[in-house]
This record gives structure tokens, sequence and C-alpha cells, in this order.
């Protein structure tokens, strides 16, 4: 949109409006109230050089008196003309002053007009505040959505509905959060995962044929396993459960089990992801060379195709076989070696992501990365995947206040390690006592963060893709806020949109089995009624005839055991489109939810595919829960999420 096109929307809202003053950077148009433009700037900024070839429009709330710049460099400040010394229109809620707000959420950076600014308004006769509030907020609500298609913004809730938006499973105010970490593999970082896993997978059977085991017929095959599965090493299967911990798929070794057969040997057992000499959570992306590497392994020692020198091995012993082979893959640093080397082919590129950490630090939120990964590693993997792509010459160091490689993460949120400053490019560290803003440290803790940052709990986000190590253990033990990473969530859902029609049909034919079998149990009961010289349940069902009643019965009958033959296969196929074996990534069944995502619901106050949805959104975003349904609701309420 041109800068005459913003006037004309300010004049439409009765706004003064006038161009940039020269001198400011990029061509642009400010917005005022009660004459003073200082309220609001809307600027046009043409792309930088890297950037995707779109017109980008940022809107920013200035302080009259030293106005916030948008486009230069971080947290730099610039003159205008035509602001009064002194003067400023909204005081922005500290710690000290902020409460707790209806949805218990903390009020700490939520903006708040001065009331001698809001008593101009009513003197200038500007103010649309005189009114029931009902009205008021129906037509600012209606010219609000006008002006956001007119400037070309999707509204956070037309957004939440894409395969991008963000989702929320408990209220997150983003204007109360100081402080955002990030971890970085499969977060800030995103792996080919065919690339990355599979060349994980390579050599981790490399070591397994070191040890001795068969291997040279095996090939990577990433569509054998999802995120969220559960590997049960006592018996070598895979399992999906339900959110009750109830199974309702599996596999032994390569193999799907029957839903009889799942039934015999799960139907009196729970998954209990306690128990952890049993039971395996497939957490993150990462888990999907070693579930694949395990369910192979299990049909060679079926066949009784690994050697007998290797000793008496049952499907737990031969997990660890395959873990310690993984693992050594990962520790002996042939594998980050090789990505260190070609990123392009590990990594794929997303040039939203670094604006959009962008505009959280220029937002005052500081940004942290919080990493496993060592120094040489994350420096390398960070410069490919951002510098490029930031702008004036900015490096990735320059949005974070603090970097923790090495962090040991669980045991990072759990304990205290010994804390290391980086001080050489290559990576030479020497002992400290105290982290500092600007500092890149190895090891440390996340007390320690909190204290050198003098922030703590619920004022910290931290986003990161392993719902254990990052999510779950960061949550537990000091409740900061978290945000879980699943870029499968874009597949998914539009594997959801390609199967709608199918979805609805199925659902039609249950419905409709649902009433034909009510009316045969009811005919049912009428007729166990009779037999027993009882009235049936009306007068109508008791003046039925004996045979009238016993062909409709067979009748009805024959129709629910044809449906029954429709609907079988259609539900063994729902989701399908996802993946061929194990179906959906967030439904087990039907209706039900998976374990994984009971397990998102639990640990994660919001959950995305990336990192760079967050451009999407704004830095002072109020993510609310969606309506969580009843059994028994009589109504399914459908508003306004987020605003």
């Amino acid at each position: 949109m041109a800068a005459d096109g913003v006037v004309e929307l300010a004049r439409r809202l009765r706004l003064p409006a006038r161009p940039c003053p020269p001198g400011t950077r990029g061509p642009g148009v400010l917005l005022g109230v009660g004459g003073a433009p200082s309220l609001l700037r809307l600027r046009l900024l043409l792309p930088p050089r890297r950037r995707p070839p779109l017109w980008s429009l940022r809107c920013r709330a200035l302080d009259s008196t030293r106005p916030l710049a948008v486009e230069g460099g971080l947290g730099d400040e610039e003159d205008e003309e035509g602001y009064e010394e002194g003067e400023s229109y909204f005081s922005v809620t500290s710690s000290r002053l902020s409460r707790v707000d209806y949805l218990g959420e903390s009020t700490k950076g939520d903006l708040n007009v001065r009331r001698e600014h809001l008593d101009a308004l009513d003197g200038n006769g500007q103010s649309t505040l005189h009114g029931p509030i009902e009205e008021i907020a129906w037509k600012e609500a209606r010219e609000a959505e006008s002006l956001l298609r007119e400037l070309g913004i999707a509204d956070p809730f037309s957004v939440r509905h894409f395969p991008r938006g963000i989702f929320c499973t408990r209220t997150l105010n983003l204007r109360s959060i100081s402080v955002i970490g990030y971890d970085m593999d499969y977060t800030l970082i995103h792996y080919n995962v065919m690339a990355w896993e599979g060349r994980a997978y390579d050599y981790g059977m490399e070591n397994l044929k070191g040890m001795g085991f068969p291997v040279d017929d095996l090939e990577f095959d990433p569509d054998l396993v999802i995120r969220g599965l559960i590997m049960d090493k006592d018996k070598g299967n895979l399992v999906k459960a339900d959110r009750f911990g109830y199974i309702k798929r599996a596999m032994h070794g390569t193999q799907m089990l029957s839903t009889s057969a799942v039934s015999e040997i799960y139907g009196r057992e729970l998954v209990d992801l306690r128990k952890e000499s049993r039971w395996e959570f497939l957490n993150t992306l990462f888990s999907v060379s070693e579930a694949v590497m395990f369910m192979q392994m299990v049909d060679k020692l079926d066949q009784g195709l690994v050697p007998a020198e290797l000793g008496p091995l049952d499907y737990k012993g031969l997990y660890n076989a395959v873990s310690r082979a993984l693992f050594r893959a990962h520790v002996e640093g042939q594998l980050k070696n090789e990505i260190m080397a070609e990123p392009e082919r590990f990594v794929e590129p997303d040039p939203e992501l670094p604006l959009a950490l962008l505009d959280q630090k220029e937002a005052g939120k500081r940004l942290l990365l919080i990493t496993n990964s060592d120094y040489h590693y994350t420096n390398k993997m960070m410069n490919h995947a951002f510098n490029r792509f930031l702008p004036n010459d900015m490096a990735w160091r320059d949005l974070f206040e603090m970097v923790i490689v090495s962090a040991r993460k669980p045991e990072f949120f759990q304990i205290s390690h010994p804390l290391y400053e980086v001080v050489t490019n290559d990576g030479l560290m020497r002992p400290c006592f105290k982290a500092n803003s600007g500092g890149l440290y190895s090891g440390g803790s996340a007390q320690m963060v909190e204290k050198s940052l003098d922030i703590h709990g619920d004022e910290i986000l931290y986003v990161g893709d392993h719902i254990y190590t990052d999510v779950s253990q960061s949550k537990v033990h000091l409740r900061w806020r978290t945000a879980l990473i699943c870029r499968e969530l874009e597949d998914e859902f539009d594997a959801l949109i390609r199967s709608h029609v199918q979805k609805e049909h199925l659902i039609t034919l249950i419905q409709q089995k649902e009433i034909v079998g009510d009316l045969f149990n009811q005919l049912r009961l009428a007729l166990q009624r009779r037999t027993n010289s009882r009235p049936a349940q009306t007068l109508a069902a008791t003046c039925m005839d004996d045979q009238e009643l016993t062909e409709s019965m067979q009748k009805l009958l024959i129709v629910m055991q044809r449906l029954d033959e429709k609907i079988a296969p259609m539900l063994e196929s729902d989701g399908e489109q996802f993946n061929k074996r194990w179906g959906w990534l967030s439904r087990a069944g039907l209706w039900d939810k998976s374990h994984l995502t009971r397990q998102i619901e639990k640990y994660a106050d919001i959950y995305t595919s990336r990192v760079s949805n967050f451009l999407h959104y704004t830095p002072f975003m109020y993510f609310q829960a969606q309506e969580q349904t009843l059994g028994h609701d009589a109504h399914s309420y459908s508003r306004r999420q987020q605003h």
C-alpha cells in the first residue's frame, strides 16, 4: 500500500496524518491523535537486501519524547520534529505495579493511556468512549476488521486456522513476558529429516555392523515411525496410545499388529512413561532414526539372524545395543562434522525466522539461546541460518542477550553445573561464577540465568522441540512458560483438509448407525418386556404385533451389519493421508486425542510448527486457550479467542 493510501485510512479513522519528516529512514506516514502525530506511526518499508520481496508494514506505538526507531539498529532512538519535551501519551505497566487480570494473567507490559491525554481527547470532541460499551465495542471491532483487511494483515483469529498458526492450551500474555529463551536444533534450526536422520541412521548402522549385527540389507525408512509413538523395550514393539495410555495401534518389528492382537497383548495394560526401563517416548524428530533402527533389528532377532557370539539378547538388550550405537555416532562427532562441512544439505532455510526474533527484541524482549550443542557447531549453524537474512549487517549474536552452549538439558533445569565463559572464536573457555548480558557461556543452570537477569518463573518463555528436555522440565522445575515447536503440524493440517470429504462421509455413516441402532435397541427392549409379560416403553410399541416387531428388528440388524462393513475399513484408513501406518499425529482413533497431544496440553502453553510463525502475530499478543467442550455441553461457542 502506498503512503497516500495510509493517509486516506487515517482520514477515515479521523486521525491527523502527515508524511514522515525529512531525514527519517524509509518512506512513511505519521499518524497522531489530538493534533500531535505521536500515537502511532505506520511505515511502509522497502525490503532490504535478501529479504522476501514483499512490502513490510510495521506499526509501532511511540513515546512522543523519544520515539523508537523501527527500521534501524537494535535499541536505536531518533528525534522526530513536532514532539514536545516531557509529553507522553502512554505508560507501560511495570512489574511493581502489575496485577492479575480476570483470566489470571499478569498485566505487566500492558500499555495505559495517560489520564490527562484521555481528558484532552474528550475536550477536543474526538473521544468515542461515551455510551454503552457493547455498542462501542461492536463498532470498533467492525472498523478494526475493515482496517486490517485494507492493510493486508490477517487478524489473529484467521491466522490461527491455518497450518502456520500458533495454538494455545493455556492463556499466555506475551506482553508480560520479559525473556524468551530458545533451543537451537529443530527449533531455530530445522533440519531436513531425511538428510539429518538418514545420516544418523547410517552412522548408527555402521557402528552396529562393527559390533557384529547383520545390517547390510537395511535402509532408512522415515515413514516407519512418527513423533509421539512409544517403544516397548520389553516386547520389541512400537505403540501408539491415546491420552489415557490405552494402546490403539502397535507394530512388532516392522509389521503392524491387528486390532485383535493389540487387544490381546495390551488389553489390560496402560502406558506409564514413568517406567523408563520399559517405555521410551519419541519426544522429538531426533528419535526417528533410533526407532527405525530398533524396529528393523527386532525383525533380525526374530528371524534368528543375530549372531550367537553377541550373547543371548532379548528385546531390551537389543534396544540398548541400538542406543549405544547411535550415541557413538553423535559423540564421535563424524555426523556433526559432515553437517558443518555442508550445512546447505541438511538445514532448511527460513528467511522469516530472524525477522520474527528481531521484532521480539525490538519490543523489549531479552532473547536467550540455550542449546545442548557445542560452541563450534552452534556458531556454524546459526551463522548459516541467520546472518544472511538479518538487516544492516547484523550477526546472529546481536539478537541474543545471552548464549549458553553445551547446556546439558534436562539437567540444566534441574541442578547446577559449573559455568564457563567462551572467550575466543576457536572456543577456548575459562571458569566464571556469574553470567552477564551479552555473554557466551558453556554449562551453568537455569537458576543462574534467572539470577543474572533478575527474572523468575512466568516472566520467561522457553521455546523448544523436545517435550521432555525443553518443555516439561522447564515448566515442572521452574514454572517457566513454554512453547513447543512441532514442524509436522503443517503436514497434518494439510492432510486434514484433504481428508475432509472422506471424514464427513464417515461421520455421516456413524451417525446413521447410531440412529438405526437406537431404534433397534428400543425394539429389543420392547420384545424383552413382552417376553416377560410386561408392557413396552410406549403404548405404540406395546401394540406392535409379534411379526412386525421381529421383522423390523431383522431389517435394522442387517442395515447395521452392512454399515459396520463400510465403517470398519474407513476407520482403519482414517489418518493415512498423514501416515499410512499410524494415522494422525494428534489423534488416536476417530475422536480421542493421542498421548502426544496430552503431553502437549499438559506441558506446552502454546505450540506451533515453527518459530517464524510469531511473525504472523505481534510481540504483544494475548493468546487465549480454546474452548474445551465436554460431553454434557449443550452448546459449543464459536468466538474470537485472541485479541
